[in-house]
């Protein structure tokens, strides 16, 4: 089976669509999910470098390079996936923004393998870079600069993880449609 094809093979027909501008219940479920990710990890990165250290050395300016630095973070996490689409055979790739979610979206419709690879990428490339940079920037208000992109990151990526996990549960023949808003399943 190929990882990506211009229009849908003969024999498929739709599965099921994840569209969480339209299904608020999923909406709001997947952002439950994103909150307690944050919220978990506010905890865990408390306990490795106490806030306190971090709340006294910081400046208002901080916070604005803070807010940058998530804004880039997105950007590169939309062009994260339109990379991926792009490297396994997608033609043009749309970036946008809804007013709720940024997204990268194509009009190809890609295998199941493929496709996991493309969710994840973003959280997983990402998340090793900002993984390295914590490291390096382990004390006081820089860990916790870092750290906020990194909860982003990762509590961002709840929508990824689970299509991810919806995915995984289906035939491994399926075909993904990702218009960037919305996901299709195909399945023969």
């Amino acid at each position: 089976m190929r990882s990506c094809y211009d229009s849908l093979p003969d024999g498929y027909h739709e599965l099921l669509t994840v569209d969480l501008q339209k299904n608020k219940r999923l909406a709001l479920l997947i952002n439950g999910l994103a909150l307690l990710i944050a919220i978990l990890m506010v905890f865990l990165g408390a306990y490795l470098v106490p806030l306190g250290t971090a709340v006294r050395d910081i400046h208002p300016l901080h916070l604005l390079a803070l807010f940058a630095s998530i804004v880039v973070y997105m950007l590169l996490h939309e062009l994260t996936h339109g990379i991926c689409m792009k490297l396994y055979g997608s033609g043009k790739v749309r970036y946008g923004f809804t007013g709720l979610y940024a997204f990268a979206g194509s009009g190809s419709y890609f295998a199941r393998g493929p496709y996991i690879v493309i969710a994840l990428a973003p959280v997983i490339v990402l998340g090793a870079v900002l993984l390295a940079l914590n490291f390096v920037f382990s004390a006081g208000a820089a860990f916790w600069f870092v750290y906020i992109v990194q909860i982003t990151n990762i509590s961002g990526a709840a929508g990824d993880i689970y299509v991810t996990a919806k995915f995984l549960k289906l035939p491994r023949d399926i075909l993904v449609h990702d218009s960037g808003v919305s996901m299709t399943v195909y399945a023969k």
